[in-house]
């Protein structure tokens, strides 16, 4: 369900910049540079910058020349270039968006970076933790913005389920579940079954574990990873088709407590009603519990597509549904 819900934004995307069109650039823009030409482009970046007056369309670069020009072309860019080192060398570049395969996130931004340009690079941001480090060190020591490309922290709907968790009007955080899966699965062959380009559930779906950080609300990573069972992929074992995994993090509110965090990922996640039905209505969520209170966001990745807050008070059983878009909030029992 995820691979309709993206291509269903690829849609939104098109279909809102078409209506707005092109939004009159400002003169404080700032020029973007597009480092492949991956499908995620579109609705990742193209589309939202054409219709935000801060932001303009530059330059895109691809190993294939003849493919950024077509690009260039199609989108509006003004420059194009046949390398990615061409494009980083353009000094009038202000920022980059890398789109490139997971494993050559880490390589691509860093260049960037040392070319003095702020970078915004798609999910996973790397392929480990040593990787992360050296990047961000890097950017500080550069004073450049460096950003992790998980566009849902930014909708309002993420904001509303930050505001109920940190209200405190149902106690402390206890325990979070999140979840994302495929179904129907990845088709073989995909990039994302490939250990050398840093595939794996864990590290395409890693929505799971952006969705416990932001609730618990800890720039910091687990104190213990009390388990971590994975389904290797039949095509390749050093490739994990699935992962469970079961996180301690310490309260950011008061160290003395922990707070037990479970995260699921699946790229080939088995269909349900004796295997005939793929699981289409299994979105990717999260349910935080709390001291007196459950708190599910459901679709927690592309909120803009659909999206409601669940809070079930224990004290008395009644659920209150909620949910918050750029235009409205609404509220229900």
């Amino acid at each position: 369900m995820a691979l309709a819900l993206q291509g269903f934004t690829f849609l939104q995307q098109y279909a809102t910049s078409w209506m707005h069109g092109k939004t009159k650039t400002s003169s404080m823009a700032l020029n973007l540079g597009v480092l492949s030409s991956a499908q995620i482009n579109a609705a990742g970046v193209i589309h939202p910058a054409e219709t935000h007056p801060d932001v303009n369309l530059y330059a895109i670069a691809s190993r294939d020349a003849s493919k950024a020009k077509s690009y260039a072309e199609k989108y509006g860019f003004k420059k194009h270039y046949g390398s990615y080192q061409e494009l980083l060398n353009d000094p009038d570049i202000n920022m980059v968006y890398v789109s490139l395969p997971n494993s050559m996130h880490f390589e691509w931004t860093k260049k960037a970076l040392l070319a003095g340009k702020h970078v915004l690079c798609e999910k996973p941001f790397t392929s480990n933790a040593a990787e992360a480090r050296e990047l961000v060190k890097l950017a500080k020591e550069k004073k450049l913005v460096l950003e992790e490309a998980f566009h849902w922290q930014f909708h309002p709907a993420a904001h509303l389920f930050r505001s109920i968790l940190d209200s405190g009007k149902y106690g402390n955080i206890i325990s979070t579940d999140a979840w994302m899966t495929a179904s129907p699965g990845i088709p073989e062959g995909d990039i994302r079954w490939q250990f050398e380009l840093a595939g794996g559930s864990l590290m395409d779906e890693t929505y799971a574990l952006s969705f416990t950080r932001y609730a618990i609300h800890t720039p910091h990573p687990p104190k213990t990873v009390l388990s971590a069972i994975s389904r290797p992929s039949k095509q390749d074992p050093r490739v994990d088709a699935a992962m469970h995994a079961h996180l301690l993090f310490a309260s950011p509110t008061d160290p003395n407590r922990s707070i037990h965090s479970r995260i699921y990922t699946d790229l080939s996640r088995s269909w349900t009603f004796f295997g005939l039905v793929p699981r289409l209505w299994e979105l990717p969520s999260i349910e935080v519990e709390t001291d007196t209170a459950t708190v599910f966001f459901y679709n927690a990745m592309m909120p803009h597509v659909y999206h409601y807050i669940a809070i079930t008070d224990k004290r008395t059983g009644k659920t209150e549904y909620r949910t918050q878009s750029f235009r409205r909030a609404g509220v229900g029992r």
